[in-house]
């Protein structure tokens, strides 16, 4: 009982694997839980479906942004309470977005919900405070193997929830969940890094000199462009789906579920693999393996009349490329200087999120009935072929360093 108690004055010790999972997880589930019934809430609000897109573009680049400031934050105040904080103002943007009248208030209401980026950014740099770099990729892979079977389910849940009950209760769902993480965050996230009580003048300096280091950027892009191929697909899947192939908002949570699946297969194999064959290495693998995929998928596009599964069959090979490549890229650029992980982190949140945004913008209003969602296609093809090109040289760089 003294114990149980004694947990309420919050944690003093570092966190639990589960809570890792659960943390970053947490921080997915408002990006896509809502995307079955997307439609729906352009309908609602009355408002087209270029406009509706901003319920997803306009978080992902919020969302961006606030790692730049987050990253440094945690670096100067400590994990914890910045999670704590954000975490809370999260809470308070779902309840906005929950009652809003009008898409104004729902676009601000995500805005709010953007400060959920410190479960991104700080969950990868917590796992950094606890682990050297080899060790840090394969428990990243491992963390974010787990904690796709949150985003695997919630265009499911979201599909059921919004079908049965409207788009409001999806964000109603996400008051819920995200009580739940404040409260394990309070109760198990002890605090994992010294806060470097430094002046703001200092504080820019020290980034100043990690964007000033080429390997950086090297891991950074490769993880930003392979991140904005599955963005892309994000914004454009879900009118492809509705109104190319005419599938049900339920099944359409089912089917995003898949690509989910290859991207948890991929985060196995970068937790099995990348100890042992190295980051960079599998950052090239992966690249290719999603670069093939998505040619695939166009061909089938392209040949045959459209089906759900031409549409979401390759992409579960584009989620495992990407499993196999963020953990790494992400576990570089951490690794560089890491008494930064925070900082690198939050740098990598604002590459990997505000190119896929700027990405998704692009997919939104390229695509349409009439040219069967080929942009798309395209714009997923590009980004995903630069990050393989990026990789390729980052492990060359690093051959010809040893």
């Amino acid at each position: 009982m003294t114990k149980f108690i004694a947990g309420f004055t919050g944690a003093k010790t570092p966190p639990r694997l589960v809570t890792l999972v659960i943390l970053a997880g947490s921080s997915v589930m408002p990006m896509n839980i809502f995307l079955p019934v997307l439609p729906l809430i352009g309908e609602d609000l009355n408002v087209s479906d270029a406009v509706a897109q901003y319920v997803l573009t306009v978080f992902l680049g919020a969302i961006a942004i606030a790692q730049l400031a987050i990253g440094p934050m945690a670096d100067r105040f400590g994990r914890r309470p910045v999670l704590l904080v954000t975490l809370s103002l999260f809470l308070v943007g779902t309840i906005v977005c929950t009652f809003a009248p009008t898409i104004e208030w729902l676009l601000f209401g995500r805005v709010l919900q953007a400060s959920s980026a410190a479960s991104i950014a700080l969950s990868r740099a917590i796992v950094r405070d606890l682990y050297d770099r080899e060790k840090a990729a394969s428990m990243i892979g491992y963390v974010t193997m787990a904690m796709a079977i949150i985003p695997m389910l919630s265009p499911s849940i979201g599909g059921y929830i919004g079908g049965a009950f409207g788009w409001r209760a999806t964000f109603g769902f996400l008051i819920f969940s995200g009580i739940i993480v404040l409260a394990v965050v309070f109760l198990d996230l002890g605090e994992t890094h010294t806060p470097k009580r430094n002046s703001i003048r200092a504080q820019a300096a020290d980034y100043w000199t990690l964007l000033r280091e080429p390997t950086v950027w090297g891991y950074l892009g490769t993880a930003a462009l392979a991140s904005g191929a599955y963005f892309s697909f994000l914004a454009g899947a879900p009118l492809v789906g509705l109104k190319i192939v005419n599938i049900t908002p339920e099944a359409l949570g089912i089917y995003f579920g898949t690509v989910a699946l290859g991207s948890i297969f991929g985060n196995f194999l970068s937790g099995r693999y990348s100890e042992r064959i190295g980051i960079e290495q599998m950052m090239l693998y992966g690249g290719i393996t999603a670069s093939l995929a998505i040619v695939v998928s166009l061909w089938l596009m392209l040949t045959f009349e459209p089906k759900a599964y031409y549409l979401f069959g390759p992409m579960t090979l584009v989620g495992m490329g990407n499993g196999m490549v963020l953990p790494n890229a992400n576990a570089g650029a951490v690794s560089v200087r890491p008494d930064l992980a925070g900082s690198a982190s939050g740098l990598g949140g604002f590459l990997q999120i505000g190119g896929g945004a700027l990405l998704a913008i692009a997919a939104g209003n390229l695509i349409s009935v009439e040219n069967n969602a080929i942009p798309l296609y395209l714009i997923m093809l590009l980004s995903s072929v630069l990050g393989t090109i990026v990789s390729l040289w980052m492990y060359r760089h690093v051959m010809r360093s040893h």
